[in-house]
C-alpha cells in the first residue's frame, strides 16, 4: 500500500520537523515570481521561520509562469513540502508551510493576485534571462520575447517587466498601495537593475506611471546563497522516509543559507531574521564579501582541481595540499574586505571550507570553471590589485591566475582536450596561437586581452613575476606537483 500523499501536517509521521505554527491561520501577503527549487530551499523557509516566531499574514502565493511541474506537485499538497538538509554530520528534514498556493501558466490570474492590496511583497528567483534586461544599458531588451509582447501589449502580460507594471498600474488606478519588489537572484545590486528595468519599461508602456513607480515602489536589492541540487529520486524516497507520506515537490538543501537584504520595505515586512536574514542599508560590500571569498575560491580550487583530477568540490578539500591552498586564499581575500555589520569574516572563511567539504554536494570543478574572462576580473584580478595597494602579498591571487591561465590552454598534464566554455574562448585560442610553451610568453598574450586585467596588474613586473612562476611549475612539474610546492612554501 503507497503512503499517503502529504496533504496535511497530521499525516506527517515520521522524524522530519513539522512548522512551528498553524498555516491556514495566516493569509497570504508575498507573491512570489519562479518557484522552483531555490526558492523553496532559501526564501520560503526563512518565511517559514518568521512565522513560526513573530506570526502575521505572510504566506506565499508562488507563480510559475511557464511550467506547471511545481503547481502539479504542489497543489495536491496544499503547499506543503519536505526540506531535507543534507550536510557532513548527516541529514535531517521539515515540512515547510509557507506556500499556500500556486498559480502556474496563467497571466490573467497572477495579474489578479498582484493587484490584490492584501500583496505587500513581490518577491523575484527567475534567473537573469527572466527579467528581460540589458545588463549594460539597464534598460527593458526589446529583443526579449516576453518583453516585446508585453510592450505590444501592456494589458495582457506575461512577463515579469509586463507584470509588474501591469499590476501596479491597477494599483495606483485603485488608489492602493503599491508592494515592494524584491529580487532574490544571483545578481549584483538586483533592486537597482530590477527597478531600471521596470521603469524603464514603464516609460515606454505607461509612461504616466513611470513617475509614481519612481517616487512610491521600493526595490531592495539582496544577496542570497544556498547550494540547491535538483531534486532526485533518493530525494523523494528520503521525504517519505522522514514523513511517512508521498511528497512529489520534496528538495534537498546544503545546511549553510545566507540572504542579505537592504532594508526598504515601506509595506512592512516578515521576520526574516528568524531565519537567519540579515538586514543592512547597502547590500553591495556583502556582494563584494561573497565574490571576492566564495567565488574567488571557488574559482582557483576549480581552476587547480580540474588539472588535478579532481572531478568535485569535496574531492578537493580531501586533497590535502590543495585544501590549504583554499584556506590561504579564503585569509587572503578576508584582508581585503572591510568590516561588515553582522558578518565576522573569519567565521564566514569557515563557513565556506565546510560547505566546499560537504559530501552531500556533487558540485563539478569543470562547471565552476566555465566563463572565466566574465568571472575572474570581479573574483581575483581586482582583489589582487586591492591587495598589492594595501602593501599585502597577492601571492595567493597570482597562483589563482596561474591556474587560470594553464587551464585556458585547454588540455590536461595527460594531453585530454577540453573546451573552456567561456565566451572568450576564440579570443584565447587566437591569443595562445603559436605561442610556445613558456610561461612568459603565455602570461603576456593573456594579460594583454583587452579589457580582461586592470592596467596596474599587466604592467607590474612582481605581479607578472609571481604569475609566471607559478604557471611555469605547472608546465614543468603538472599541476598536482605545483600544488604540493606551493602549499609548502
Amino acid at each position: 500500500m503507497s503512503a499517503p500523499r502529504l496533504d496535511a501536517l497530521d499525516r506527517v509521521h515520521g522524524p522530519a520537523a513539522r512548522p512551528g505554527y498553524d498555516p491556514a491561520a495566516h493569509g497570504v501577503g508575498i507573491l512570489h515570481l519562479g518557484i522552483g527549487a531555490f526558492h523553496r530551499a532559501h526564501q520560503a523557509v526563512a518565511t517559514d521561520d518568521a512565522l513560526a516566531r513573530s506570526g502575521g499574514d505572510w504566506r506565499i502565493t508562488g507563480v510559475s509562469l511557464r511550467s506547471r511541474e511545481v503547481a502539479d506537485a504542489l497543489g495536491p499538497q496544499h503547499g506543503l513540502y519536505t526540506l531535507i538538509e543534507r550536510g557532513a554530520d548527516g541529514t535531517k528534514a521539515r515540512v515547510i508551510g509557507a506556500i499556500r498556493d500556486v498559480i502556474a501558466a496563467d497571466p490573467d490570474r497572477v495579474l489578479a493576485a498582484m493587484s490584490d492590496p492584501a500583496i505587500r511583497i513581490v518577491t523575484l528567483s527567475v534567473t537573469e534571462k527572466g527579467y528581460g534586461i540589458d545588463r549594460v544599458t539597464r534598460a527593458a531588451d526589446p529583443a526579449h520575447p516576453a518583453v516585446a509582447a508585453d510592450l505590444a501589449d501592456p494589458d495582457r502580460p506575461s512577463g515579469v517587466l509586463g507584470l509588474i507594471c501591469a499590476a501596479l498600474a491597477a494599483r495606483h488606478a485603485a488608489g492602493a498601495a503599491p508592494f515592494t519588489v524584491l529580487s532574490c537572484d544571483n545578481l549584483p545590486e538586483n533592486g537597482a537593475l530590477l527597478r531600471d528595468g521596470v521603469l524603464d519599461f514603464a516609460r515606454r508602456a505607461r509612461p504616466d506611471l513611470a513617475g509614481w513607480i519612481a517616487d512610491n515602489v521600493a526595490f531592495p536589492s539582496s544577496m542570497v546563497d544556498r547550494i540547491t541540487p535538483a531534486a532526485t529520486p533518493e530525494t523523494l524516497a528520503e521525504a517519505a522516509r522522514q514523513t511517512a507520506c508521498t511528497d512529489l515537490a520534496a528538495i534537498e538543501t546544503e545546511p549553510f543559507m545566507q540572504w542579505v537584504i537592504e532594508d526598504h520595505f515601506p509595506q512592512g515586512r516578515p521576520d526574516w531574521e528568524a531565519g537567519g536574514a540579515i538586514f543592512v542599508r547597502d547590500v553591495a560590500p556583502y556582494e563584494r564579501m561573497k565574490l571576492t571569498m566564495l567565488n574567488g575560491s571557488h574559482s582557483m580550487l576549480a581552476y587547480a582541481g580540474f588539472l588535478s583530477g579532481h572531478r568535485y568540490v569535496r574531492d578537493v578539500m580531501n586533497d590535502a595540499a590543495l585544501a590549504a591552498l583554499v584556506r590561504r586564499h579564503l585569509q587572503a581575500a578576508a584582508q581585503v574586505l572591510p568590516p561588515l555589520e553582522g558578518i565576522v569574516l573569519a567565521d564566514y572563511a569557515a563557513d565556506l571550507e565546510a560547505r566546499f567539504h560537504n559530501p552531500a554536494i556533487a558540485h563539478e570543478t569543470y562547471q565552476i570553471a566555465m566563463d572565466g574572462t566574465q568571472k575572474l576580473p570581479q573574483r581575483i584580478f581586482q582583489p589582487a590589485l586591492a591587495a598589492m595597494e594595501a602593501g599585502q602579498d597577492p601571492r595567493a591571487f597570482a597562483f589563482a591566475t596561474a591556474a587560470w591561465m594553464r587551464y585556458a590552454q585547454g588540455v590536461t598534464d595527460t594531453g585530454e582536450t577540453y573546451a573552456l566554455r567561456d565566451p572568450r574562448e576564440a579570443d584565447i585560442r587566437a591569443a595562445l596561437a603559436g605561442v610556445a610553451r613558456d610561461a612568459g610568453a603565455i602570461s603576456a598574450a593573456l594579460h594583454d586581452l583587452p579589457g580582461l586585467f586592470p592596467q596596474r596588474l599587466t604592467h607590474d613586473p612582481a605581479w607578472r613575476d609571481a604569475v609566471e612562476s607559478a604557471l611555469a611549475l605547472m608546465l614543468s612539474d603538472g599541476m598536482a606537483q605545483a600544488i604540493r610546492h606551493e602549499a609548502a612554501a
